[in-house]
């Protein structure tokens, strides 16, 4: 049964008045008198005597006035699926802030950051949730751009090009990676993204990168970012990692972490020990580089106050700084060397040469 019918049966049945109340306003349906229930007359099957007039034209009367401020107000009787989906959204994210606000205050990474990861028998994921210290609409502004994704991408040190499809609306990156000190192209692993803008509103956004194959027989490769505005012109993000491996790419994970890999661990503690004991395998793998992924997004948005300039080598030199603060898991190379290799890079991003293949 449907709002308005209900009106006059509860008004009818319930007594003095029934309230409906909307967004600054409240619709009541009163009636002069009660309606009884009575047995019913020899011969007759009803049990309820007849509704007087005057309250089926008093709770009409309340049946327009419902009618006329829904109408004047823009209220919806049901939402479209895209805009409960977002405000679903926006609110799972508001109250993933409020439940780590604990963590987010005080963590081993001595800045409002959270960092998770997880591992299945084919998959691999790290989780970074912050409050970032720029304004809602400049981290929405940034990443709704696949230009500003790649202007992020580089600054990791295993990204040696980044460039976004052309056309005023592109949507995919060319994406290369590869070792951490200078390599030409050609020698590095080539990653095509397509990119998906999931959301945009005033206090929501999401975005998405996904390449379906990756090197050394792994895929679905996704980098997923959402946010929402905080108090004090702050933002809650979370920036999520993954992919897939099949056997192959896992046998060569494995080699490589008993290699050249080796001894290099996540930031997840494991146990109680002093000093404490991290993650290592594929999951500290996905943990150091979403961290270096988070800590890009940071320092983007921290040069974005200086005049352009001096953005690029403010990025650069915040990244490097920030990933020497945790030298145990990200310690790479020197900053003359790391700077060196990244300015190279970026000419070679710019430069209006041919894509790489």
């Amino acid at each position: 049964m449907g709002i308005f019918p209900a009106c006059a049966i509860r008004a009818a049945t319930d007594g003095n008045q029934s309230e409906w109340p909307l967004p600054g306003k409240t619709i009541t349906c009163r009636t002069a008198e009660r309606i009884v229930k009575t047995p019913p007359a020899r011969g007759q099957t009803g049990g309820m005597q007849k509704i007087p007039s005057a309250i089926l034209k008093h709770c009409l009367t309340a049946v327009v006035t419902l009618a006329a401020v829904i109408a004047s107000s823009g209220i919806a009787l049901a939402q479209t699926p895209a805009t409960t989906a977002k405000d679903s959204n926006a609110t799972a994210l508001l109250l993933k802030h409020a439940a780590l606000a604990g963590q987010l205050a005080k963590n081993p990474y001595r800045r409002p950051l959270v960092l998770e990861s997880s591992e299945s028998a084919s998959t691999v994921s790290g989780d970074a949730y912050a409050v970032l210290d720029s304004p809602f609409g400049t981290v929405s502004a940034t990443f709704k751009s696949p230009n500003r994704w790649c202007e992020v991408l580089i600054l990791h040190i295993n990204t040696k090009y980044c460039r976004a499809s052309a056309g005023a609306n592109p949507n995919t990156l060319k994406v290369n990676i590869g070792k951490k000190t200078a390599q030409p192209l050609i020698d590095a692993f080539s990653l095509e993204f397509a990119f998906r803008q999931a959301a945009a509103s005033p206090d929501y956004m999401a975005a998405q990168l996904n390449a379906e194959k990756g090197p050394l027989g792994t895929s679905n490769y996704r980098m997923e970012l959402s946010a929402v505005p905080l108090q004090e012109g702050k933002t809650f993000m979370h920036l999520r990692y993954s992919y897939s491996y099949s056997v192959t790419s896992r046998l060569a994970m494995q080699g490589y972490l008993a290699t050249l890999g080796r001894g290099k661990v996540g930031f997840t503690a494991i146990g109680t020990t002093q000093p404490p004991a991290y993650v290592g395998g594929v999951r500290g793998a996905v943990e150091r580089n979403t961290m270096r992924y988070y800590l890009a997004i940071e320092a983007y948005l921290a040069s974005l106050g200086r005049p352009p300039v001096q953005q690029l080598d403010a990025r650069l030199g915040y990244w490097f700084d920030a990933t020497e603060e945790y030298s145990e898991q990200l310690h790479e190379v020197n900053r003359d060397a790391y700077l060196t290799m990244k300015k190279d890079e970026y000419r070679r991003q710019q430069a209006p040469a041919v894509a790489p293949v």
